[in-house]
């Protein structure tokens, strides 16, 4: 039986990333809070650059309606935590990964331990996971710990970064003061200032944040994870290119158009005032159809 070897495993990284790139990737930690749609195929893709050590937090078990989107949702997972087949799989990758679980979520009296030495924090949570997320991007701030966070928007992937140098997160969103339905609102126009999404939506009716639900696509999970794995890769090697909030990005699959917004601010921004107004427009009006 053929033994793993961590330079063979990882040997096809090599002329994207040197070998002394390699192995500081090998050394690096990352944090992953949530391992659903995008979590779960974060933490694989993210192992499958070599990273070396990982701190994942994740509450919740598969279900049926995980499998059109979930890359640890199968028969065989159902009703079994998501932390544990997803470090199954990791492991099964890279059986030498450092892997710290937290198997009940982002949660305030662990977050220190969940964030200890971490080099970046990539946001898997899901998108109505407000408290928590607050929680964990405030106290990555406190820590000057980058912020990676792709969310899959329509057929295609959202991506904006925070760290030290950047706008913080709570200006760039404002969610303070505001209730569920309005921070639905200001964080769907804050991570997609373009919204390229909008203009395919088959069936409005099946979008209503007060009820917190959405479609969700495969495809948008596979694109997260790839612009979210480079950010990581340039944030971990010091590479040139990554902008921080107010910058941000999204690229569009169905459309097949890619958008860089700046948006000095943040919900502040008279761009995002009116997009808001327009996102409230169209909700209801899905809503009422």
């Amino acid at each position: 039986m053929q033994v793993f070897n961590y330079d063979e495993a990882f040997s096809r990284n090599i002329g994207w990333v040197t070998d002394d790139e390699q192995q500081k990737l090998r050394r690096s930690h990352i944090a992953i809070g949530g391992l659903g749609g995008v979590g779960g195929v974060h933490l694989l893709t993210l192992a499958r650059l070599g990273i070396g050590r990982f701190s994942i937090a994740d509450f919740d078990v598969f279900d049926v309606v995980n499998f059109n989107r979930q890359v640890g949702a199968t028969v065989s997972s159902l009703q079994r935590q998501k932390i544990d087949v997803l470090a199954e799989m990791a492991l099964d990758i890279n059986p030498e990964i450092n892997l710290r679980s937290f198997p009940l979520g982002v949660q305030q009296n662990s977050l220190e331990e969940f964030l200890e030495g971490v080099d970046v924090y990539v946001d898997g949570l899901d998108f109505f996971a407000f408290s928590a997320r607050r929680l964990t991007f405030a106290a990555c701030e406190r820590k000057k710990i980058p912020v990676v966070t792709a969310a899959p928007l329509g057929m295609g992937a959202a991506l904006l970064v925070f760290g030290p140098g950047g706008m913080p997160y709570e200006d760039y969103f404002g969610f303070e003061g505001c209730d569920e339905l309005e921070m639905s609102i200001r964080f769907l126009v804050g991570l997609s200032p373009a919204m390229l999404q909008r203009g395919y939506v088959a069936d409005m009716s099946r979008i209503n944040l007060a009820e917190r639900r959405g479609p969700s696509s495969i495809a948008a999970c596979q694109l997260c994870a790839g612009v979210a794995a480079v950010a990581t890769l340039k944030l971990l090697l010091g590479r040139e290119g990554v902008k921080l909030a107010p910058w941000g990005s999204q690229f569009d699959a169905y459309r097949m158009r890619l958008s860089r917004t700046w948006r000095p601010g943040g919900y502040r921004n008279p761009l995002q005032r009116l997009t808001r107004l327009l996102v409230r427009q169209q909700l209801a009006a899905g809503v009422r159809e």
